[in-house]
Protein backbone atom coordinates (compact mmCIF):
# COMPACT_ATOMS: atom_id res chain seq x y z
CA UNK A 1 0.00 0.00 0.00
CA UNK A 2 1.28 3.49 -0.81
CA UNK A 3 -0.39 6.47 0.82
CA UNK A 4 1.82 9.00 -0.97
CA UNK A 5 0.81 11.38 -3.75
CA UNK A 6 3.35 9.56 -5.96
CA UNK A 7 3.41 5.99 -7.27
CA UNK A 8 5.91 3.57 -5.76
CA UNK A 9 7.97 3.73 -8.95
CA UNK A 10 8.79 7.39 -8.15
CA UNK A 11 10.50 6.41 -4.90
CA UNK A 12 12.19 3.40 -6.44
CA UNK A 13 13.73 5.69 -9.06
CA UNK A 14 14.89 8.17 -6.42
CA UNK A 15 16.54 5.45 -4.35
CA UNK A 16 18.18 3.86 -7.40
CA UNK A 17 19.71 7.20 -8.37
CA UNK A 18 20.95 7.70 -4.82
CA UNK A 19 22.37 4.19 -4.59
CA UNK A 20 24.23 4.57 -7.88
CA UNK A 21 25.84 7.73 -6.48
CA UNK A 22 26.56 5.97 -3.17
CA UNK A 23 28.44 3.15 -4.91
CA UNK A 24 30.53 5.73 -6.78
CA UNK A 25 31.30 7.49 -3.48
CA UNK A 26 32.03 4.22 -1.61
CA UNK A 27 29.23 4.80 0.88
CA UNK A 28 27.47 1.87 2.53
CA UNK A 29 24.43 3.88 3.61
CA UNK A 30 22.91 7.34 3.90
CA UNK A 31 21.55 8.50 7.28
CA UNK A 32 18.90 11.24 7.47
CA UNK A 33 17.27 13.14 10.33
CA UNK A 34 15.40 15.86 8.43
CA UNK A 35 11.88 16.12 7.05
CA UNK A 36 12.64 16.81 3.39
CA UNK A 37 14.90 13.80 2.94
CA UNK A 38 12.51 11.54 4.86
CA UNK A 39 9.68 12.63 2.57
CA UNK A 40 11.80 12.52 -0.59
CA UNK A 41 12.76 8.87 -0.17
CA UNK A 42 9.61 7.51 1.52
CA UNK A 43 6.60 9.76 0.79
CA UNK A 44 6.01 10.14 4.56
CA UNK A 45 4.31 13.53 4.95
CA UNK A 46 2.92 14.91 8.19
CA UNK A 47 2.62 18.24 10.00
CA UNK A 48 3.97 16.51 13.09
CA UNK A 49 7.47 17.72 12.16
CA UNK A 50 6.42 21.09 13.60
CA UNK A 51 6.86 19.57 17.05
CA UNK A 52 10.53 19.46 18.11
CA UNK A 53 9.86 16.83 20.78
CA UNK A 54 10.58 13.67 18.77
CA UNK A 55 13.50 12.82 16.47
CA UNK A 56 12.92 10.81 13.26
CA UNK A 57 15.54 8.72 11.46
CA UNK A 58 15.89 7.16 8.02
CA UNK A 59 18.66 4.92 6.69
CA UNK A 60 19.08 4.25 2.97
CA UNK A 61 21.41 1.27 2.43
CA UNK A 62 23.52 0.95 -0.71
CA UNK A 63 21.16 -1.85 -1.70
CA UNK A 64 17.47 -2.32 -0.95
CA UNK A 65 14.72 -0.14 0.47
CA UNK A 66 15.11 2.55 3.12
CA UNK A 67 14.79 1.64 6.80
CA UNK A 68 12.66 3.90 9.00
CA UNK A 69 13.59 4.25 12.69
CA UNK A 70 10.78 6.38 14.05
CA UNK A 71 8.68 7.17 17.13
CA UNK A 72 5.83 4.74 17.68
CA UNK A 73 3.27 7.51 17.08
CA UNK A 74 4.24 7.58 13.38
CA UNK A 75 4.10 3.83 12.75
CA UNK A 76 0.60 3.67 11.27
CA UNK A 77 1.23 6.48 8.79
CA UNK A 78 4.61 5.06 7.79
CA UNK A 79 3.01 1.69 6.95
CA UNK A 80 1.04 3.52 4.24
CA UNK A 81 4.28 4.33 2.40
CA UNK A 82 6.24 1.88 0.26
CA UNK A 83 8.59 0.91 3.12
CA UNK A 84 8.69 -2.60 4.59
CA UNK A 85 11.23 -2.18 7.40
CA UNK A 86 9.82 0.15 10.06
CA UNK A 87 11.36 0.07 13.54
CA UNK A 88 9.83 2.07 16.37
CA UNK A 89 10.34 3.08 19.98
CA UNK A 90 8.15 4.80 22.52
CA UNK A 91 8.98 8.52 22.34
CA UNK A 92 9.68 10.76 24.16
CA UNK A 93 11.87 8.50 26.28
CA UNK A 94 13.59 9.56 29.46
CA UNK A 95 17.03 8.08 28.71
CA UNK A 96 17.15 6.51 25.24
CA UNK A 97 15.14 8.37 22.60
CA UNK A 98 15.77 5.88 19.82
CA UNK A 99 19.57 6.03 19.95
CA UNK A 100 20.28 2.38 20.78
CA UNK A 101 17.72 1.26 18.18
CA UNK A 102 19.31 3.54 15.58
CA UNK A 103 22.81 2.30 16.50
CA UNK A 104 21.69 -1.30 16.01
CA UNK A 105 20.87 -0.43 12.39
CA UNK A 106 23.88 1.73 11.62
CA UNK A 107 26.44 -0.68 13.13
CA UNK A 108 26.05 -2.88 10.04
CA UNK A 109 27.76 -0.22 7.89
CA UNK A 110 31.29 1.18 7.84
CA UNK A 111 31.03 4.34 5.72
CA UNK A 112 27.85 6.34 6.19
CA UNK A 113 26.88 9.57 4.45
CA UNK A 114 25.19 12.31 6.47
CA UNK A 115 24.20 15.88 5.65
CA UNK A 116 26.84 18.24 7.06
CA UNK A 117 27.02 21.08 4.54
CA UNK A 118 25.29 24.31 3.61
CA UNK A 119 21.48 24.36 3.93
CA UNK A 120 21.40 21.24 6.10
CA UNK A 121 20.64 20.78 9.79
CA UNK A 122 20.97 18.02 12.37
CA UNK A 123 17.42 17.50 13.59
CA UNK A 124 18.24 15.62 16.76
CA UNK A 125 19.76 16.70 20.08
CA UNK A 126 23.50 17.19 19.77
CA UNK A 127 24.02 15.18 22.96
CA UNK A 128 22.17 12.25 21.38
CA UNK A 129 24.28 12.51 18.23
CA UNK A 130 27.44 12.43 20.35
CA UNK A 131 26.08 9.39 22.20
CA UNK A 132 25.41 7.71 18.83
CA UNK A 133 29.01 8.29 17.76
CA UNK A 134 30.22 6.68 21.00
CA UNK A 135 28.10 3.60 20.21
CA UNK A 136 29.59 3.34 16.71
CA UNK A 137 33.38 3.56 17.11
CA UNK A 138 34.07 1.66 13.87
CA UNK A 139 31.74 3.77 11.72
CA UNK A 140 32.97 6.77 9.72
CA UNK A 141 30.48 9.51 8.86
CA UNK A 142 31.12 11.37 5.60
CA UNK A 143 29.63 14.60 4.28
CA UNK A 144 27.02 13.54 1.72
CA UNK A 145 25.48 16.99 1.26
CA UNK A 146 26.67 17.53 -2.34
CA UNK A 147 25.50 14.03 -3.32
CA UNK A 148 22.01 14.40 -1.89
CA UNK A 149 21.49 17.99 -2.99
CA UNK A 150 22.47 17.16 -6.56
CA UNK A 151 19.92 14.33 -6.61
CA UNK A 152 17.09 16.46 -5.25
CA UNK A 153 17.90 19.43 -7.50
CA UNK A 154 16.78 17.61 -10.65
CA UNK A 155 13.03 17.09 -10.41
CA UNK A 156 11.00 14.30 -11.96
CA UNK A 157 8.15 15.11 -14.32
CA UNK A 158 5.71 14.32 -11.51
CA UNK A 159 7.40 16.82 -9.20
CA UNK A 160 7.45 19.49 -11.90
CA UNK A 161 3.74 18.95 -12.52
CA UNK A 162 2.90 19.61 -8.86
CA UNK A 163 5.05 22.75 -8.79
CA UNK A 164 3.45 23.94 -12.03
CA UNK A 165 -0.04 23.52 -10.56
CA UNK A 166 0.68 25.53 -7.41
CA UNK A 167 2.38 28.23 -9.51
CA UNK A 168 -0.77 28.49 -11.61
CA UNK A 169 -2.91 28.73 -8.49
CA UNK A 170 -0.78 31.59 -7.19
CA UNK A 171 -0.76 33.29 -10.60
CA UNK A 172 -4.57 33.14 -10.74
CA UNK A 173 -4.74 34.59 -7.23
CA UNK A 174 -2.37 37.49 -8.03
CA UNK A 175 -4.53 38.28 -11.06
CA UNK A 176 -7.33 39.24 -8.67
CA UNK A 177 -5.23 42.03 -7.13
CA UNK A 178 -7.65 44.81 -8.06
CA UNK A 179 -10.38 42.99 -6.11
CA UNK A 180 -8.20 42.11 -3.11
CA UNK A 181 -6.20 45.27 -2.33
CA UNK A 182 -7.15 48.94 -2.03
CA UNK A 183 -6.12 52.27 -0.55
CA UNK A 184 -7.05 52.53 3.13
CA UNK A 185 -6.89 48.78 3.66
CA UNK A 186 -4.79 47.65 6.66
CA UNK A 187 -1.78 45.70 5.44
CA UNK A 188 -2.74 42.69 7.56
CA UNK A 189 -6.11 42.57 5.76
CA UNK A 190 -4.36 42.56 2.39
CA UNK A 191 -2.35 39.54 3.55
CA UNK A 192 -5.49 37.79 4.84
CA UNK A 193 -7.40 38.45 1.61
CA UNK A 194 -4.59 37.01 -0.47
CA UNK A 195 -4.26 33.91 1.70
CA UNK A 196 -8.00 33.28 1.41
CA UNK A 197 -7.83 33.72 -2.36
CA UNK A 198 -4.98 31.21 -2.61
CA UNK A 199 -6.97 28.65 -0.63
CA UNK A 200 -10.14 29.30 -2.64
CA UNK A 201 -8.21 28.68 -5.85
CA UNK A 202 -6.88 25.33 -4.68
CA UNK A 203 -3.75 25.87 -2.58
CA UNK A 204 -3.41 23.27 0.12
CA UNK A 205 -1.65 25.56 2.59
CA UNK A 206 -0.03 29.01 2.70
CA UNK A 207 2.89 28.47 5.10
CA UNK A 208 4.84 31.42 3.70
CA UNK A 209 3.57 34.88 2.82
CA UNK A 210 5.76 37.93 3.32
CA UNK A 211 5.94 41.34 1.73
CA UNK A 212 6.43 45.02 2.17
CA UNK A 213 4.69 48.32 1.55
CA UNK A 214 5.80 51.93 1.44
CA UNK A 215 5.78 55.17 -0.48
CA UNK A 216 7.56 54.56 -3.78
CA UNK A 217 9.07 51.31 -2.50
CA UNK A 218 9.57 49.24 0.64
CA UNK A 219 12.37 48.83 3.15
CA UNK A 220 11.69 45.32 4.39
CA UNK A 221 10.45 42.11 2.77
CA UNK A 222 10.28 39.67 5.69
CA UNK A 223 8.27 41.34 8.46
CA UNK A 224 4.78 40.17 9.43
CA UNK A 225 2.01 42.58 8.40
CA UNK A 226 0.59 45.17 10.76
CA UNK A 227 -2.47 47.43 10.80
CA UNK A 228 -0.81 50.23 8.79
CA UNK A 229 -3.26 51.29 6.04
CA UNK A 230 -2.19 51.25 2.41
CA UNK A 231 -1.84 54.81 1.07
CA UNK A 232 -1.94 56.42 -2.34
CA UNK A 233 1.55 56.25 -3.86
CA UNK A 234 2.47 53.09 -1.93
CA UNK A 235 4.14 50.10 -3.55
CA UNK A 236 2.92 46.76 -2.20
CA UNK A 237 4.95 43.59 -2.72
CA UNK A 238 3.63 40.16 -1.73
CA UNK A 239 5.85 37.07 -1.95
CA UNK A 240 4.04 33.76 -1.54
CA UNK A 241 5.17 30.24 -0.79
CA UNK A 242 1.86 28.43 -1.11
CA UNK A 243 1.84 24.64 -1.36
CA UNK A 244 0.03 21.85 -3.15
CA UNK A 245 0.60 18.28 -1.97
CA UNK A 246 3.77 19.43 -0.26
CA UNK A 247 5.33 21.32 -3.21
CA UNK A 248 5.93 25.07 -3.15
CA UNK A 249 5.63 27.98 -5.48
CA UNK A 250 7.77 30.99 -4.59
CA UNK A 251 7.31 34.25 -6.47
CA UNK A 252 6.21 37.81 -5.82
CA UNK A 253 4.27 40.62 -7.42
CA UNK A 254 4.51 44.41 -7.03
CA UNK A 255 1.55 46.79 -7.17
CA UNK A 256 1.33 50.59 -7.00
CA UNK A 257 -1.74 52.37 -5.65
CA UNK A 258 -3.32 55.21 -7.67
CA UNK A 259 0.06 56.50 -8.86
CA UNK A 260 3.70 55.47 -9.09
CA UNK A 261 6.86 57.57 -8.88
CA UNK A 262 9.28 57.73 -11.79
CA UNK A 263 11.87 55.92 -9.66
CA UNK A 264 9.45 53.09 -8.88
CA UNK A 265 8.52 52.70 -12.55
CA UNK A 266 12.18 52.72 -13.61
CA UNK A 267 13.23 50.23 -10.91
CA UNK A 268 10.43 47.88 -11.91
CA UNK A 269 11.49 48.09 -15.54
CA UNK A 270 15.14 47.35 -14.72
CA UNK A 271 14.19 44.32 -12.64
CA UNK A 272 11.86 43.09 -15.37
CA UNK A 273 14.70 43.34 -17.91
CA UNK A 274 17.10 41.57 -15.52
CA UNK A 275 14.59 38.77 -15.03
CA UNK A 276 14.07 38.45 -18.79
CA UNK A 277 17.83 38.24 -19.39
CA UNK A 278 18.22 35.45 -16.83
CA UNK A 279 15.23 33.49 -18.13
CA UNK A 280 16.59 33.67 -21.69
CA UNK A 281 20.00 32.45 -20.51
CA UNK A 282 18.73 29.71 -18.18
CA UNK A 283 19.64 26.60 -20.14
CA UNK A 284 21.54 23.41 -19.29
CA UNK A 285 25.24 24.06 -18.68
CA UNK A 286 25.10 27.68 -17.57
CA UNK A 287 26.33 28.13 -14.00
CA UNK A 288 24.25 29.49 -11.14
CA UNK A 289 26.91 32.17 -10.66
CA UNK A 290 26.66 33.17 -14.32
CA UNK A 291 22.90 33.71 -14.04
CA UNK A 292 23.60 35.91 -11.02
CA UNK A 293 26.15 37.94 -13.01
CA UNK A 294 23.74 38.37 -15.93
CA UNK A 295 21.17 39.98 -13.62
CA UNK A 296 23.75 42.08 -11.80
CA UNK A 297 25.00 43.46 -15.12
CA UNK A 298 21.49 44.67 -16.00
CA UNK A 299 20.90 46.16 -12.56
CA UNK A 300 24.37 47.77 -12.41
CA UNK A 301 24.58 47.75 -8.62
CA UNK A 302 27.42 46.22 -6.61
CA UNK A 303 25.13 44.61 -4.07
CA UNK A 304 21.53 43.92 -3.19
CA UNK A 305 19.34 43.68 -0.12
CA UNK A 306 18.26 40.07 -0.66
CA UNK A 307 21.76 38.54 -0.91
CA UNK A 308 21.17 36.28 -3.91
CA UNK A 309 19.32 36.42 -7.20
CA UNK A 310 17.31 33.20 -6.95
CA UNK A 311 17.44 29.59 -5.81
CA UNK A 312 16.10 26.09 -6.29
CA UNK A 313 12.50 25.25 -5.46
CA UNK A 314 10.51 22.12 -4.73
CA UNK A 315 9.29 20.41 -1.58
CA UNK A 316 11.11 23.14 0.34
CA UNK A 317 10.52 26.85 -0.15
CA UNK A 318 14.19 27.38 -0.89
CA UNK A 319 16.56 24.69 -2.09
CA UNK A 320 20.05 24.65 -3.59
CA UNK A 321 21.52 25.88 -5.82
CA UNK A 322 21.71 29.62 -5.09
CA UNK A 323 22.06 32.22 -7.82
CA UNK A 324 25.00 33.89 -6.12
CA UNK A 325 28.59 34.60 -7.14
CA UNK A 326 30.16 31.67 -5.27
CA UNK A 327 27.76 28.91 -6.38
CA UNK A 328 29.05 27.39 -9.61
CA UNK A 329 26.44 24.65 -9.95
CA UNK A 330 25.61 24.03 -13.64
CA UNK A 331 21.96 24.12 -14.59
CA UNK A 332 20.45 20.79 -15.67
CA UNK A 333 17.18 19.96 -17.37
CA UNK A 334 14.60 19.30 -14.66
CA UNK A 335 15.86 21.92 -12.20
CA UNK A 336 13.09 24.17 -10.90
CA UNK A 337 14.47 27.63 -10.14
CA UNK A 338 13.36 31.02 -8.92
CA UNK A 339 14.72 34.07 -10.75
CA UNK A 340 14.79 36.83 -8.12
CA UNK A 341 16.70 40.03 -8.86
CA UNK A 342 16.52 42.89 -6.40
CA UNK A 343 17.84 46.42 -6.32
CA UNK A 344 18.34 49.26 -3.92
CA UNK A 345 16.45 52.52 -4.31
CA UNK A 346 16.86 55.95 -2.77
CA UNK A 347 16.22 56.61 0.92
CA UNK A 348 16.89 52.99 1.91
CA UNK A 349 14.02 51.55 -0.11
CA UNK A 350 14.20 48.50 -2.36
CA UNK A 351 12.31 46.46 -4.93
CA UNK A 352 12.31 42.72 -5.65
CA UNK A 353 10.98 40.81 -8.65
CA UNK A 354 10.60 37.01 -8.76
CA UNK A 355 9.46 34.33 -11.21
CA UNK A 356 9.50 30.51 -11.20
CA UNK A 357 10.88 28.49 -14.12
CA UNK A 358 11.95 24.95 -14.98
CA UNK A 359 15.14 24.29 -16.92
CA UNK A 360 14.56 22.24 -20.08
CA UNK A 361 16.80 21.01 -22.92
CA UNK A 362 15.82 24.16 -24.83
CA UNK A 363 14.70 27.48 -23.40
CA UNK A 364 13.41 27.58 -19.83
CA UNK A 365 9.68 27.10 -19.32
CA UNK A 366 7.70 29.53 -17.19
CA UNK A 367 5.86 28.00 -14.25
CA UNK A 368 4.53 31.29 -12.88
CA UNK A 369 2.58 33.47 -15.30
CA UNK A 370 4.94 36.28 -16.29
CA UNK A 371 4.36 39.53 -14.44
CA UNK A 372 3.16 42.58 -16.39
CA UNK A 373 5.97 44.37 -18.22
CA UNK A 374 5.01 47.66 -16.51
CA UNK A 375 4.36 48.23 -12.82
CA UNK A 376 0.61 47.61 -12.26
CA UNK A 377 -1.27 50.57 -10.78
CA UNK A 378 -4.42 49.72 -8.83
Amino acid sequence: MNGSEFPESEFEARCERAQTAMHEANLDALFFTSEAEMRYFTGFRTAFWLSPTRPWFLVLPANGKPIAIIPEIGADLMTKTWLDDIRTWRSPHEKDDGISLLASVLEDYSNIGILKGRESALRMPLANYEALLDLLPRVTFHNATPLVQSLRAVKSSAEIEKTSKICQIASTSFAKADQLFHVGQPLEDAFKNFKIELLKNGAEEVPYLVGGVGQGGYRDVISPPDKTPIQSGDILMLDTGATLEGYYCDFDRNFAFESASDEAMKSYDILYQATDAAIRAARPGILASELCTIMQDVISQSGGDVGRMGHGLGMQLTEPPSLVSFDHTPMQAGMVMTIEPSMSMSDGRMMVHEENIVITEGKARMLSNRAPSELPIL
